[in-house]
């Protein structure tokens, strides 16, 4: 393997973040792979460096890949996925004696939605309603909760946000993705009581690794072929796939974004 250096991109969505590079580039000097962490607030300046050749790979957002798609005319390079990338879901409750029973009842209601740029809390619902015969902006009223807008909806504040503000009665639907839906459950951040699941979205992907289109693929290829050595049974791997919220990283794909790319042209969040 050519031994320069190869540059990372991550953005810092929570102080862990730092952890679990500090990790990951521990393990990949062991394996005789030197790594530099480069660290972004949000994701619109990661795509930016990306581009600009200030990092090689970028772990990004479903929205930043898009976002870095579109800017390379599909150029840019695909890489890896946490297994919990894949075939996430998007739920839709009601106040469990609201009478609302499917989506066509939420029509002239308030809907609450998490940060402007959230793929999972915000722009996929959005288009899974259109895909229901609900207009945007015409329809129903939004009510958005903009918390951590750069971050993608990586920062979950305006995701619960919403789920609260249907416990207290202040909107008539809020969305969730399936896995906070089920840690706040558990946690008590949410009484599951008070609410009920009316409709679900299709199954899309969340997170991937993606390089510069210049960047060597050869070299991608050798860097994600150590990335899989990771193992959850070693306990300093499983420490930092803990915080990241996988069990193994596993092949990237780009079929689980269509709807991303729906709602995209729909709400022309990209011009």
């Amino acid at each position: 393997m050519n031994h320069a250096k190869i540059k990372i991109g991550a953005v810092i969505y929570d102080p862990k973040v730092t952890v679990i590079w500090e990790i990951i580039a521990n393990f990949f000097r062991e394996e005789g792979v030197e790594i530099e962490c480069v660290f972004y607030k949000d994701y619109e300046k990661q795509v930016d460096g990306l581009l600009n050749k200030e990092i090689d790979i970028a772990w990004n957002s479903p929205l930043a890949w898009l976002d870095a798609y579109l800017r390379t005319d599909g150029k840019c390079q695909m890489g890896s996925m946490r297994d919990t990338d894949c075939d996430r879901k998007t739920h839709f409750f009601v106040r469990k004696y609201s009478g609302i029973t499917d989506l066509k009842e939420l029509k002239g209601k308030t809907i609450g939605f998490g940060a402007i740029d959230s793929p999972q809390a915000r722009l996929i619902p959005i288009n899974h309603l259109r895909r229901n015969g609900l207009e945007f902006g015409v329809d129903y009223t939004e009510k958005r909760f903009d918390v951590g807008v750069g971050l993608h909806g990586d920062h979950v504040g305006g995701e619960l946000d919403a789920l609260k503000a249907l416990m207290e009665g202040t909107v008539d639907a809020a969305v969730a993705i399936d896995l906070n839906w089920e840690a706040w459950k558990e946690n008590g951040e949410v009484n599951e009581n008070q609410l009920i699941c009316i409709d679900t979205t299709d199954a899309f992907d969340h997170c991937i690794f993606v390089a510069h289109p210049d960047f060597s693929t050869e070299r991608f290829n050798e860097w994600l072929e150590v990335l899989h050595r990771m193992d959850y049974n070693n306990e300093d791997h499983r420490n930092m796939m803990d915080l990241e919220g996988l069990k193994e990283w596993v092949p990237g794909r780009i079929t689980g974004f269509e709807q991303l790319r729906e709602a995209n042209d729909y709400l022309k969040f990209f011009h």
